[in-house]
């Protein structure tokens, strides 16, 4: 006689759902530094050794966790390339915004530090295995509004000779460099303006009239 069949979720998959939002929690409450491994274990309810055998260190866990959140930012395609691009980089600036504020609330340099984003780039470039996963985690990321220009090309409503690739990461580093580099928030205007501006060098060259 077989036992019948488990049914919801794996109990891995449970695991990892539930370590994910202990992390998110803890990291929004602590910020970066006061960031503690064993205590997403302990507040997840879960062994230390599962939570280190998927993520040997806090920077791999916080990889992971950046991974879900920016899979909860829609990429969506309306046909209007300048809408769907200041949607969805508004929502990643949005981001970008509260990740630079974790953990700092109400401190006066709140505004201008680079906060989880800068020490993730810092850990990247310590440890090559951070680094993979961090541009794993860009790469598989970047392949949506990758192709939302690629769409867009296709269509006619960006130049041929345009690489999405270049135009995108005239957009997306813009946003970084604000992020990492000057301090300077992203707001949604500043968005707006930064979509409108690379758009126009993008545009379709206008065809000559036979006479």
């Amino acid at each position: 006689m077989t036992s019948p069949a488990r049914r919801g979720r794996p109990r891995s998959e449970d695991a990892g759902a539930r370590i994910l939002g202990a992390a998110r929690g803890l990291l929004t409450e602590r910020g970066y530094d006061r960031f503690a491994i064993d205590e997403v274990a302990a507040r997840a309810g879960v062994a230390k050794t599962t939570l280190y055998r998927r993520w040997p260190t806090k920077d791999h866990l916080l990889v992971a966790l950046v991974a879900r959140v920016q899979d909860e930012v829609d990429v969506a395609d309306t046909g209007d390339i300048r809408h769907d691009l200041t949607v969805y980089l508004s929502a990643v600036a949005a981001g970008l915004e509260r990740m630079r504020r974790v953990g700092r609330d109400g401190a006066p340099e709140a505004g201008r530090s680079a906060g989880v984003v800068a020490e993730l780039v810092a850990a990247a470039a310590r440890h090559p295995d951070v680094g993979e996963a961090v541009r794993a985690l860009f790469a598989r990321r970047n392949a949506l509004p990758l192709r939302l220009l690629e769409r867009a090309r296709a269509r006619g409503a960006l130049d041929r000779a345009v690489s999405p690739g270049v135009l995108f990461d005239q957009l997306a580093g813009a946003l970084y460099y604000r992020l990492l580099i000057t301090g300077a928030p992203i707001g949604a205007g500043y968005v707006e303006g930064l979509v409108g501006q690379v758009l126009a060098g993008a545009a379709p060259a206008p065809r000559l009239e036979r006479t």
